[in-house]
């Protein structure tokens, strides 16, 4: 029998406590679970009001995995959603988690959390810009990090202000705090960066997807701006070898990079990173940084 938990006068049945969900590190589903609501206040602060999709994989990441974005079957009718349209499909109705309760249901499903750049109030206008950088073989995310402080630097120029975090895969993310602004202009003006960056360090990034381009090189992934793609959001576990979390890293960290091992952090690790450091991304809940984007009327007033 599965045991009952009540989390803010909530019913939730928890499943396979003792299971092992990452085989390398003999980590349960359990322990899982107990990172999620140890790390709640952060992980909630940043999927606050932003349409979860799922990528699951209740066997662990050498099991099946699959990514989800309408609410899937038995969803509580206490966890609240969002209408989300599609331009080319029907609208999806995709799961918001507001509070601890829907974060240890989500938990318990043994989910990664992606999140678009925009909230359920305002579909496809976004208050957020993102770069993912993925290497490619034999490059690392120190080749990564390099090429970040690259494209800081020029949205620098532009009056922007980029943080910082681990995919919790093999790269880095840069997001940037906008005014709200159309997905489709906040694309362009990352493609551009992304194309002057390719220009810039020619032996160093590519901004095609082509995969013949990429190896020994950080393909400059643009395209997570738009408004049907997502990203993986901040703190949250990802289903890789082992534990792994997408964590927010401070720009020292990103410039003294020099083996990958530097910026790989397992979940145990969070909670003494937070202590040293608070949320490094908690400028990003703060409207009072976003910016305006280059080419839009408040930036050229």
């Amino acid at each position: 029998m599965s045991p009952i938990t009540v989390v803010e006068g909530r019913r939730l049945s928890l499943t396979n406590l003792d299971k092992v969900i990452y085989p390398e590190t003999g980590t349960t589903k359990g322990e899982v679970l107990h990172y999620c609501t140890t790390t709640a206040d952060v992980l909630l602060a940043h999927l606050h009001d932003r349409p979860v999709s799922f990528l699951r994989f209740p066997d662990g990441p050498g099991g099946q995995r699959f990514f989800t974005k309408n609410a899937p079957p038995g969803t509580p009718s206490w966890v609240k959603t969002c209408l989300v349209p599609h331009s080319r499909s029907a609208p999806t109705r995709q799961v918001l988690i507001q509070d601890l309760a829907t974060l240890v249901w989500a938990a318990n499903l043994v989910v990664e959390l992606h999140a678009p750049q925009w909230t359920c109030d305002a579909p496809g206008v976004a208050d957020r810009l993102v770069f993912d950088l993925d290497p490619g073989a034999p490059a690392t995310v120190v080749e990564c990090c390099a090429a970040a402080r690259w494209l800081r630097d020029r949205m620098a120029a532009d009056g922007l202000d980029a943080y910082a975090k681990t995919s919790g895969s093999k790269g880095l993310h840069l997001i940037v705090p906008v005014e709200p602004t159309p997905a489709e202009h906040t694309t362009a003006y990352a493609r551009t960066l992304a194309v002057e960056a390719r220009t810039a360090l020619p032996d160093l990034v590519v901004h095609k997807m082509t995969k013949a381009l990429r190896p020994g090189k950080v393909f400059i992934d643009f395209s997570q701006n738009a408004a049907a793609k997502t990203t993986a959001v901040a703190y949250t576990l990802r289903a890789r070898a082992t534990p792994t979390v997408s964590t927010p890293v401070t720009w020292d960290e990103v410039a003294a990079c020099t083996d990958p091992n530097q910026l790989a952090f397992r979940f145990e690790e969070i909670a003494d990173r937070r202590e040293r450091h608070g949320d490094l991304l908690g400028p990003l809940l703060d409207p009072g940084r976003a910016r305006p984007l280059p080419g839009t009327a408040r930036h050229l007033a």
